[in-house]
């Protein structure tokens, strides 16, 4: 039996749902989406994801389709409908359909979709082994703090790790890491600091980042928020990206060059407990 999936109002099985082809998150990329962890059938970050994904639609002067707790009811309508235990509920907000043209239309009324994926989301092989990353060019657009559905770039960019036999991209711009594909990116020094890049237009706001960072400061780890080079994300004692549907996962090598011993070290080992432990708590 297939999903059922939310668009526009409706509970519909997944090969009834449609949206119009004129739609301009088809045809612009003019939309922005969120994705949220469910652990144990709840709700992981939710505050923090409402809050960005208002943002977004401000940062784009698109209209909010719906309010703060009609989301939530239909967040937690996807989960039960779906019978979600673990993994991810994704939303995405188009600017609405309209005949193609470059400018907003006016009056156009937002296109809501929703669904959800079962995944295993804390025993997984990158949280056990770690992942392995390459550096590329960051040839995204230049407002990446907007999650908007423009993902052409961050696709093309992991697959090119993947074709060369390694798990993701790190993107570097300027001489400094920017972030992963689909991730914000982490070292740690020799002497235990946690360096994570500042936020600005170049980097997503993550609400998986912000919430480590949080929770590092309440376990008396010191964090910096500041650009990092690729030479001393390789010099580095410990690396890690944070994500929605990842949380903490350590990374063990870049650009072939392993990290300490190869393998998960202390700090993203206990972030990652300390990001589970606390998200659990705070679910909703």
């Amino acid at each position: 039996m297939g999903r059922t999936v939310y668009v526009n109002g409706e509970y519909l099985p997944e090969e009834e749902a449609k949206v119009s082809v004129f739609d301009r998150g088809f045809l612009m990329a003019d939309a922005v989406y969120e994705v949220t962890s469910v652990l144990g059938g709840r709700l992981i970050d939710f505050p923090g994801h409402l809050r960005r994904l208002a943002r977004s639609l401000g940062e784009l002067e698109m209209a909010r389709p719906m309010d703060d707790a009609a989301i939530e009811a239909m967040h937690r309508e996807l989960v039960a409908r779906n019978a979600l235990v673990d993994g991810m509920v994704y939303m995405q907000v188009t600017r609405g359909a309209a005949d193609r043209d470059f400018v907003y239309p006016v009056g156009a009324t937002p296109t809501v979709v929703a669904f959800t994926q079962a995944k295993p989301m804390e025993d997984t092989v990158g949280a056990r082994d770690g992942i392995k990353v390459v550096t590329m060019p960051d040839i995204r657009w230049g407002r990446r703090d907007i999650k908007t559905v423009q993902l052409l770039a961050p696709s093309m960019c992991k697959m090119a790790a993947k074709k060369v036999g390694k798990d993701d991209a790190w993107l570097v711009e300027d001489g400094f890491v920017t972030e992963g594909t689909s991730n914000n990116a982490w070292i740690v020094t020799k002497d235990g600091r946690i360096v994570t890049r500042d936020l600005s237009e170049r980097i997503l706001h993550g609400i998986t980042r912000a919430a480590v960072i949080e929770y590092a400061a309440a376990a008396q780890m010191k964090v910096e928020e500041r650009a990092f080079t690729v030479e001393e994300a390789k010099a580095a004692a410990e690396a890690f990206m944070t994500a929605a549907s990842a949380f903490v996962t350590p990374v063990v090598e870049i650009d072939g060059v392993a990290l300490g011993d190869g393998r998960p070290g202390p700090v993203a080992r206990r972030l990652r407990e300390l990001y589970l432990a606390e998200s659990k708590k705070r679910a909703v």
